[in-house]
Formats: structure tokens, sequence, C-alpha cells
């Protein structure tokens, strides 16, 4: 009796990997398109974009160096938005983003963008600071600021990570715990809440596809 039930547990297991590598829909993450999120979050020019792509941008990193769209070409980006002073929903989503960095493997295609939505009070030497404080490797993760028209405009029509509301004037603010995962070509692929650690780590878990996925290409 006992080599009976050995035998039809060895069958039961046998069949259920069979049917999770045959029947099972394989994993992959959709292409969001402007069309296919909130309205509310799109520039109303988005939607008439086919297949959207990232916008170019010229900004500055917390080393001093300028850094444009090229300087990521082909690489995977993770993208938010936050501000040094902030003192709510930012140092969450810094220490959120500094476990992903230190899971980070050094061969990795991978450039977390951390933008400043406050740049007229984040300069170079703050934001040098503040990545020190966070231990950030320069190499994969940039502090950016540059002009606050530049910044949210890409907030609102390259990554869609807040409402579309605001000019980037003097009044305008962008506060938000979007974070955006951005593929190797361009598109937006995921959407996840900074200051939620399950959803961070759905994220790292979607990164680390998009990283496979890239070497199986090339």
């Amino acid at each position: 009796m006992i080599r009976i039930a050995s035998f039809f547990g060895i069958f039961t297991a046998a069949v259920l990997v069979a049917y999770f590598m045959y029947f099972r829909e394989p994993y992959d993450l959709p292409v969001y398109e402007p069309a296919d999120l909130n309205p509310a979050l799109v520039d109303p020019e988005a939607l008439k974009q086919e297949s959207h792509r990232i916008l170019d941008f010229e900004l500055v990193n917390q080393e001093g160096d300028t850094v444009r769209r090229a300087d990521v070409k082909g690489q995977i980006l993770v993208v938010d938005f936050f501000f040094t002073r902030c003192a709510t929903i930012c140092p969450k989503m810094t220490a959120n983003l500094k476990l992903i960095h230190d899971r980070l493997d050094p061969s990795w295609p991978v450039q977390i963008m951390s933008h400043s939505v406050t740049p007229q009070a984040d300069s170079v030497s703050v934001l040098h600071a503040y990545a020190m404080k966070q231990a950030a490797n320069p190499d994969f993760w940039w502090f950016l600021t540059g002009t606050k028209m530049d910044i949210y405009q890409l907030a609102r029509r390259s990554y869609f990570s807040c409402l579309d509301e605001g000019d980037g004037g003097f009044q305008d603010f962008v506060h938000t715990e979007n974070i955006v995962l951005v593929d190797d070509q361009g598109r937006l692929r995921g959407f996840y809440d900074g200051t939620n650690s399950k959803a961070m780590s759905q994220m790292f878990s979607d990164l680390s596809f998009l990283v496979q996925q890239r070497r199986e290409k090339n």
C-alpha cells in the first residue's frame, strides 16, 4: 500500500508540473499606452500617440553630470518624484528604493532615477548630500534636478505619474507616491505605490523579469 501511495504521489506531482509547464499562461508584463491609464493622469495630446515612449530629457544628477535620454538607452528605468525636505511619503519611498538599490546586481542594465520636484531648493550639492546619506551608488541611482518646467512635464507627459494639472509654474506642485517601471525600449511597464512594501516587492519581481527578458533577447 505504501508503494502504491508513493506511486500516486509521484504521479500527481508529475501531472502538476506538466500542467504548470505546458498549460499555464506565460508570465509577461503589460505595455501601458496613454489610453490604458486613468484619463486624469494623461495629457490630452498623449492620447493621440499610437506607441508611447518616454520623452527626451536633459537633467543634472547628484554628481553634477548632465544626463540625457541617450545616456540610459537600452537600460531599464525605475522612476520616482520626490524632494529632500519631504517629511511624509518621500522618506518611505526612498527607503523602499534603497532596498531595491541594495538588491541590484551591478551587471544589471538598471538605472533608478529620482527627480526632485523642488529643484529650486534641491541643488546638486543638496542632492549629493542626500544621496550620500542613502549610500546610493551613482552608477545606478541618480538624484536629478533641472528646471521645474522640464521635470513637471516629464512627470505628466512622459511617465504619467501624477494628475495632469498645473503648468509647472511657481504655485504648481507635484507630490506622488507612484513609482514607474520603464523597459529598455522606453515603454511604460508598471506603476507601483512606492510607500507600500508589498507593491515594491512586486516591482522588484517585475524588474527582474525585464532584466531576464532583455538577456534572452540579446
